[in-house]
C-alpha cells in the first residue's frame, strides 16, 4: 500500500463527531430566557413598590388657566426627579420617575412642565427653592453642568428635577431666572 493510498482510506474510514447537541443548547436558551424574565419582573415590582411607599407625595398642581407672558422656554428631556440632595433617591410616585421629552415654560406664576407621553406637572413660584447647574441625577449621569437642576417644595418634601436642554447653553440663563424670581419671590413675601 502506497503512502497516499493509506491517507486516503484514514480519510474514507473517519467520521465527524456531533457537533451540535440540539437538546442540551434550546434548554440552555429556554433557561436565559426565563431568567431575563425574571429579573424584568422583579425590576417591574420594584419600580411599583417604591411608587407604594411614596404614596404620601400629594398629587402634582396642574397649570393655571391664565398665565402671565413666558419669561423662558425651553425645550429638551426630563431625566427624572429625586429627593433634595440625593441624585439616586428617585421619587416615581405620580409619574415623575418617567423620563421624557419635556417643553419647559416659566412664567411670574411658575414653572409649566410639558411632557408628551407622561403626567405634565407644575411647580408654583412660591415652591421654587432655588436652581443649579449639576452632572447628574436618579442615575443619569452627563458632562459637568450638563444638566439643569431645579428643587422645589411638594407637600413635605423638597425635590430635585433633572432637565436637559436641547441647547445646553440655556442653562446658565434658566438658572440665572429662577434665581432671580426666587430672590423676588421671597423679598415681596419679607415686606408685607
Amino acid at each position: 500500500m502506497t503512502p497516499l493510498q493509506q491517507l486516503t482510506d484514514l480519510a474514507v474510514e473517519k467520521k465527524s463527531a456531533e457537533v451540535t447537541d440540539w437538546a442540551a443548547r434550546i434548554g440552555w436558551l429556554v433557561g436565559l430566557a426565563l431568567f431575563v424574565v425574571l429579573v424584568y419582573w422583579l425590576m417591574r415590582e420594584g419600580w411599583k413598590w417604591r411608587g407604594t411607599l411614596q404614596g404620601d407625595l400629594p398629587e402634582l398642581p396642574g397649570a393655571p388657566e391664565e398665565t402671565s407672558p413666558a419669561r423662558l422656554s425651553m425645550s429638551g428631556r426630563y431625566h427624572g426627579s429625586t429627593t433634595a440632595g440625593q441624585w439616586l433617591d428617585r421619587i416615581v410616585a405620580h409619574g415623575l420617575g418617567t423620563r421624557s421629552l419635556a417643553e419647559l415654560t416659566l412664567t411670574d406664576e411658575g414653572l409649566d412642565v410639558v411632557r408628551p407621553g407622561a403626567a405634565d406637572f407644575f411647580v408654583p413660584a412660591a415652591a421654587l427653592r432655588g436652581a443649579r447647574l449639576d452632572k447628574g441625577i436618579a442615575g443619569k449621569v452627563l458632562t459637568e453642568g450638563g444638566l439643569l437642576v431645579v428643587t422645589w417644595a411638594h407637600g413635605d418634601r423638597l425635590i430635585d428635577s433633572g432637565f436637559r436642554s436641547d441647547h445646553a447653553a440655556e442653562h446658565t440663563e434658566w438658572v440665572e431666572a429662577i434665581n432671580s424670581m426666587i430672590k423676588t419671590t421671597s423679598t415681596e413675601g419679607a415686606e408685607r
